[in-house]
């Protein structure tokens, strides 16, 4: 039986040994205060132990009306367990422990308090509820336990049957720390590469070079040197890493702080250089973590490099992506993916051609421009299109006028029936499985190929056959026109068709302010002289008087915080469109450096994103589930107010914010 509720045990006998010789000392100087001291303490003597004694009587009338459920066995067994224990009511109320509990607890008076008071992560309702009934590695005090629960029913109170339950810890202090030492001294495999070596040694001059490339060599060195890693390099621009985790942990912490190291690397270089880093751990084997590491810098490499992402399993973290994507001025990688899809087109023998949800000119451009490809290869070619917005009506009416295009746009439902083991999809200005027009399309076909300029997502759809994935290109339809050209020895597009594909790069680019490079130009310039008239594409983006004041209403309420514009669509304005093209007007007002505009379309609210260049919105959408580019994003958010979306991209832009500070 346990004496915790006895006063007289050897903790209470020593205080009231020292009360007493105090009031002694104090009778002696004055024995009117010291009589008044005796008085008082008698007083507080006997409240105590009454107060006590009722405790003491209410613990045994609950282990009596708890026993007497019991048999001898499970009672005695229940009593003098060799492990803490203890007891836990419905409203998270301790009614009953062990002398063992006392100990974890450092002797502490813990009856009737909640029971989170000292198990801060014990939740009793998910117990109760069947969701949980174990815990593991749970620190209380200065050790570690893992606790397991037990849910016992404890008599009848007016037909209803309370419920308590039985918690039991066990010490695993030591197993804690030992597998923490394992973990900590497991082997990392990190694989660095630097993303634009050979555009950075070419805006360098020749004397320079050796120095310049000796010199990121060094700092890639001392790097490793610094977390102790073993350090090899196996080509010109990538080195593999072999690390401990604990060293892993702490470079997370100080955000891969080498990004920002390298990126000051200056011998008369013209280009910044840039890192893409790829972190593999938590796998049961090195071979397992290499290809965690893998995978983690092809998705580095596909947002546009310059960042850290660190794979955990299915878990990633991302640090760095703030600087704006190189242009690769080499066409070498579109010329062999433009002849790889030409082979795969020609051993097929239907290709399917889809966007994504809530098309825009640039998806529907870029599928135009393929569709009139493959049909010059006398193949089977369709568009798969589920539904026509206002920013794709213009161009689709057009399209409509022309024979060839009578039969070209079909629905995913349809696509499905026509599929087969050697149709070809292509999709094209998406490779998100959330952003894509229907999934059950991809998922049903065998041979797929993508085509998207949009920084890779962390659900990107995966096992395509072909994947040209390019963040410095200004759009999808750029990447379309360069294709165009190496496919067809002379390719010939109606005007139509080129005048979608320039549409698109227009739309993108923001009528060439945006993300425009060389070969944005040079991809114009064919298309012009293909026939595509600038008239006519201006004409496509012409508004109506009533959705210029619409635009116009939404730019009214804004609100502008550290330069950044957030602006909320009136109710009945639902056009993702329009939210897009107020968030691109808000940026023509001095002072404001990004603009964020939401609108709500049905239990669903769109954020369009848009910035100047210093501050990347991709970023900060990426922390509500979007993604995009550094000047241009989106994210869409479910079953929550424009109040709480707006409240979330706050907390969004200070989280963004205190980074860039640190």
């Amino acid at each position: 039986m346990d004496n915790k509720y006895d006063y007289f045990n050897g903790s209470n006998k020593s205080y009231m040994l020292i009360i007493i010789v105090l009031i002694m000392i104090i009778m002696y100087y004055n024995i009117t205060i010291g009589i008044a001291g005796i008085t008082l303490y008698l007083i507080l003597f006997f409240y105590s132990v009454n107060k006590n004694k009722a405790k003491k009587d209410e613990w045994k009338k609950f282990i009596e009306d708890f026993s007497s459920k019991l048999d001898n066995a499970t009672r005695n067994t229940l009593l003098k367990l060799p492990f803490p224990m203890l007891i836990v009511g419905e409203n998270n109320n301790i009614l009953w422990y062990n002398q063992n509990f006392s100990t974890v607890v450092q002797g502490r008076d813990i009856l009737e308090k909640n029971v989170n008071e000292v198990i801060k992560d014990l939740n009793i309702r998910q117990i109760l509820d069947g969701k949980k009934n174990s815990l593991k590695h749970v620190k209380i005090e200065d050790h570690y336990y893992d606790i397991y629960t037990n849910i016992v029913e404890n008599g009848d109170n007016n037909g209803l049957k309370d419920k308590i339950v039985l918690v039991y810890l066990y010490d695993v202090t030591e197993m804690y720390f030992v597998l923490n030492s394992i973990n900590e001294n497991k082997e990392v495999v990190m694989l660095i590469e630097v993303d634009n070596l050979d555009e950075v040694i070419k805006t360098t001059d020749e004397d320079k070079r050796p120095i310049l490339i000796a010199e990121i060599e060094k700092n890639i060195n001392s790097y490793a040197q610094s977390i102790q890693a073993m350090s090899k390099k196996y080509s010109s621009s990538k080195y593999i890493l072999s690390v401990q985790d604990k060293y892993i942990r702490k470079e997370m912490d100080k955000k891969f702080d080498i990004l920002d190291t390298i990126r000051e690397v200056n011998i008369g270089n013209k280009l910044t250089v840039t890192l893409s880093m790829g972190v593999g751990r938590g796998g049961n084997t090195p071979l397992e973590n290499e290809s965690y590491a893998i995978s983690a810098k092809e998705l580095a490499l596909g947002r546009g490099g310059d960042q850290a992402i660190v794979k955990t399993g299915d878990k990633l973290d991302f640090y760095g992506g703030k600087t704006k994507e190189i242009e690769k001025r080499t066409k070498v990688r579109a010329r062999v993916i433009a002849h790889a899809l030409l082979g795969l087109v020609n051993e097929s023998n239907k290709v399917l051609i889809m966007g994504h949800k809530n098309p825009d000119i640039d998806c529907l451009g870029a599928a135009v421009g393929l569709y009139s490809t493959v049909k010059s290869l006398n193949k089977e070619c369709y568009i798969i299109l589920d539904g026509i917005n206002n920013s794709i009506k213009l161009m689709m009416d057009r399209l409509k006028l022309e024979n060839e295009y009578e039969h070209a746009f079909i629905d995913s439902f349809k696509a499905v029936d026509i599929m087969n083991d050697e149709s070809l999809l292509v999709l094209v200005d998406v490779h998100s499985k959330s952003y894509v027009d229907n999934i059950k399309v991809v998922d049903k076909n065998k041979k797929l190929v993508i085509i998207d300029h949009h920084r890779k997502a962390t659900n990107y759809i995966e096992g395509a056959i072909l994947s040209y994935i390019e963040p410095y290109a200004s759009s999808t339809c750029e990447l379309v026109t360069e294709m165009i050209q190496y496919m067809l020895d002379k390719p010939k597009l109606k005007v139509i068709e080129a005048e979608a594909l320039l549409a698109g790069i227009c739309v993108d680019t923001k009528s060439f302010y945006f993300k425009t490079g060389v070969r944005t130009f040079e991809a114009a310039s064919f298309l012009r002289k293909l026939g595509a008239d600038t008239i006519d594409v201006k004409k496509m983006f012409s508004d109506d008087f009533k959705t210029h004041l619409n635009r116009y209403e939404i730019i009214k309420s804004a609100k502008i915080i550290n330069g950044i514009a957030i602006a909320k669509c009136p109710l009945n304005i639902e056009d993702t469109v329009l939210a897009a093209q107020a968030a691109d007007e808000l940026l023509n007002i001095t002072g404001i450096q990004a603009s964020f505009v939401f609108v709500k379309i049905g239990d669903e609210i769109f954020i369009s994103g848009r910035s100047l260049g210093d501050i990347n919105v991709q970023v900060l959408l990426e922390y509500l589930g979007g993604g995009g580019h550094m000047t241009m994003a989106g994210a869409k958010l479910k079953s929550v107010s424009i109040d709480e979306a707006v409240e979330k991209l706050e907390n969004a832009i200070d989280k963004y914010l205190r980074e860039g500070e640190d």
